[in-house]
């Protein structure tokens, strides 16, 4: 035993078979406070690889999840950021052979070469973001997206309500299903409200690219928007130099723009990756569409607190926005999702 402990980081193994007996090695000693969890388990080891600085929002709330789940004792966390694609499969092989045990990041980009990765180490689990499902064949690659439409569509109802010209302009990376999903969430929820809203789409091709997103945003609102939906950096800074209103997206600005952010729509990446750490450490971790963790009735998303827009957005829609909430979690209330690229009109 001893000889295939001090070999086993230059071995191939089983990831499945060394969980199985580290869990029932510890089985005798479990934590009452915390039913399920084992004493004497070591953290996981996780890698993420990112083709954006760990700033941007979107792998921002994956990067403060992970380091959450690290500073919790669960993980190891190591990342590499502004890998390009080309890269991406190199790096990739690089944590898989380092022997990591869940390797996370986003392959929207890379698709068919991260897959072919995966297939070439079926004891590493790989959760990834994407735009396509998981795949029976490939039991070790699961797949996830920010479901965070249920948020979109509250911030919606805010923004519908502020409206003063129901002109709204949106400004986002690329017309990609988890892009296009929360856009329309979002629009429905000013349709609640402003049924005569009319919205200008434009996408900028490029997940981090600040300066386009603002002389974007600035074309829209020369056009009239009095709100922008900010899927991107650089839309929130084009309405604060304008004085007009935006809505963020994924993370929560209004601290850098208290006049300006009347609502966000956040996603908590917590839940999905919990999930993954549990699946690993029991070694059940499979093919799977871990997207549903996003949604509200998981706490994977949440609409931020109007904070300095408290007394600026009306008690009716306040109350409406806490009961779309309640029924949401419930399930009376199921927020539509549509993947088809938006257009302006």
């Amino acid at each position: 035993m001893s000889n295939f402990l001090n070999s086993r980081n230059k071995l191939l193994v089983s990831r499945r078979r060394l969980l199985q007996l580290a869990g029932a090695s510890a089985s005798l000693a479990a934590i009452g406070s915390f039913p399920g969890r084992l004493i004497a388990q070591e953290p996981i080891k996780v890698a993420a690889i990112y083709t954006v600085p760990t700033e941007q929002q979107w792998v921002s709330r994956i990067h403060l999840a992970a380091n959450t789940a690290r500073d919790r004792g669960d993980i190891e966390y190591v990342y590499t950021e502004n890998v390009s694609n080309a890269d991406y499969e190199r790096v990739m092989r690089e944590y898989a052979e380092a022997g990591h045990d869940l390797i996370i990041g986003e392959v929207f980009g890379v698709e068919d070469a991260a897959r072919e990765v995966a297939a070439d180490y079926p004891d590493t689990a790989f959760l990834m973001g994407s735009s396509f499902k998981e795949d029976a064949a490939l039991p070790n690659f699961a797949v996830f997206d920010n479901y965070i439409q249920d948020a979109a569509y509250l911030t919606g109802l805010v923004a519908g309500s502020l409206t003063e010209t129901k002109n709204i302009g949106l400004v986002g990376g690329y017309p990609i299903p988890e892009v296009n999903r929360l856009m329309h969430a979002f629009m429905d929820g000013v349709r609640e409200i402003a049924p005569d809203a009319r919205f200008q789409v434009a996408f900028i091709g490029s997940w981090f690219d600040p300066p386009a997103a603002k002389e974007t945003a600035f074309a829209h609102i020369d056009a009239g928007a009095d709100i922008m939906y900010a899927e991107r950096f650089g839309v929130s800074d084009a309405a604060q130099e304008r004085g007009i209103l935006a809505i963020g997206n994924v993370i929560d600005t209004q601290a850098d723009y208290p006049d300006t952010v009347a609502a966000s729509a956040i996603w908590h990446f917590e839940p999905t990756l919990d999930k993954a750490i549990e699946e690993v450490r029991a070694g059940t971790f499979e093919a799977a569409d871990y997207g549903v963790y996003s949604f509200m009735e998981h706490g994977g998303c949440s609409m931020a607190p109007l904070g300095t827009f408290e007394d600026r957005v009306s008690d009716d829609i306040k109350a409406l926005v806490a009961q779309r909430e309640a029924e949401i979690k419930a399930g009376d209330f199921v927020v539509n999702i549509n993947d088809d690229e938006p257009r302006s009109g």
